[in-house]
C-alpha cells in the first residue's frame, strides 16, 4: 500500500509539475507584454491570478489543501494605508505561492536575485515591485532592503521576509537571522509571525507533493518601538516555533 501510494504522488506531482510548466509560460509573456502598458498594484493582481492556479492545481491535482488561522491579525483591504510586515516559517515552495493569494494587499518579498533569470516566472516577477538583493553583498543588500522597504510600505504595501532566509526541513530550525526584524525597526511597523506546516505535505528540496492539510496560523502584530533587533526577533522566533510544535506535533517528537 504505501508503494502505491508512493507511485500515486510520483505520478500527480508530475502531472502538477506539467500543470505549473504549461501555465507559467502565457501567463508570464502576458505579463511583461502588460507591463509595457501598466505597473504596479494591477500588474501585481495579475500575477496573483497565476498563484491562485497554481494553488488550486497543487489542491485538485494532489490533494493538497489548507486552512487559514488568524487572518484577522492583519489589516483589512479596507485599511489600504495600514503596512505591516510578514515574517513567516519557510519550509516549501508553497507558501512563496500561497501569501499573495491569503493577504489583502500587495506584498513585496525580499528575495536573492538569482530568481530573476528563471525563464518566464523570474522575467515576470522582474517586473513587480519586489526587493531583490545580492547576499554575497550583505551590506549593500542591507541597505537596499531598508530603502526599498520603507518606500513600499509608505505606499501601504506590505514586506514579506522569511527569517530563516531558506527553507527549513519538517521538523527542524533554522538559525533566525535580524534582517526582518531590523527593518520593522527602523521604519516602525508592526511584525506579524507566521507559522507554516507546509512541508508536511511539499518537503523542501522535493518535487513530490503528498495529499494532506497544511495550516498557516498568522500571530499577532508585534509593535517595533523601543525594541532591540535580536531581542525582537527571538519573540518572532519563540512565538513561530511554538506554534510550529502545536499546528505538526507529529515532526517535533525529538
Amino acid at each position: 500500500m504505501k508503494l502505491l501510494a508512493l507511485l500515486l504522488a510520483g505520478l500527480r506531482s508530475s502531472l502538477y509539475v506539467l500543470w505549473l510548466s504549461a501555465t507559467v509560460v502565457p501567463w508570464a509573456l502576458a505579463v511583461v507584454f502588460a507591463s509595457l502598458f501598466v505597473r504596479g498594484t494591477p500588474l501585481y493582481w495579475m500575477c496573483v491570478g497565476w498563484l491562485r492556479v497554481a494553488i488550486g492545481g497543487a489542491r485538485v491535482i494532489c490533494g493538497v489543501r489548507h486552512r487559514v488561522h488568524g487572518l484577522e491579525n492583519v489589516p483589512t483591504a479596507a485599511n489600504e494605508r495600514a503596512a505591516v510586515l510578514l515574517a513567516p516559517k519557510h519550509q516549501s515552495t508553497w507558501e512563496t505561492f500561497a501569501f499573495p493569494t491569503l493577504m489583502p494587499h500587495p506584498l513585496a518579498y525580499v528575495f536573492k536575485r538569482e530568481l530573476l533569470y528563471i525563464p518566464f516566472f523570474g522575467w515576470a516577477i522582474g517586473r513587480l515591485d519586489m526587493i531583490h538583493i545580492d547576499r554575497s553583498r550583505r551590506t549593500e543588500a542591507w541597505n537596499k532592503v531598508a530603502e526599498q522597504g520603507r518606500e513600499l510600505m509608505a505606499r501601504g504595501n506590505w514586506v514579506i521576509m522569511f527569517p530563516e532566509g531558506t527553507r527549513a526541513a519538517r521538523g527542524s530550525q533554522g538559525q533566525y537571522k535580524s534582517g526582518a526584524s531590523r527593518l520593522a525597526i527602523a521604519t516602525g511597523t508592526p511584525i506579524v509571525p507566521i507559522a507554516v506546516s507546509s512541508a508536511r505535505c511539499w518537503p523542501r528540496k522535493s518535487y513530490l507533493l503528498r495529499p494532506g492539510v497544511i495550516d498557516v496560523s498568522i500571530g499577532k502584530p508585534i509593535a517595533p518601538q523601543g525594541r532591540q533587533p535580536d531581542e525582537l526577533m527571538r519573540e518572532v522566533e519563540t512565538w513561530i516555533e511554538a506554534e510550529m510544535r502545536r499546528l505538526d506535533p507529529e515532526a517535533y517528537t525529538r
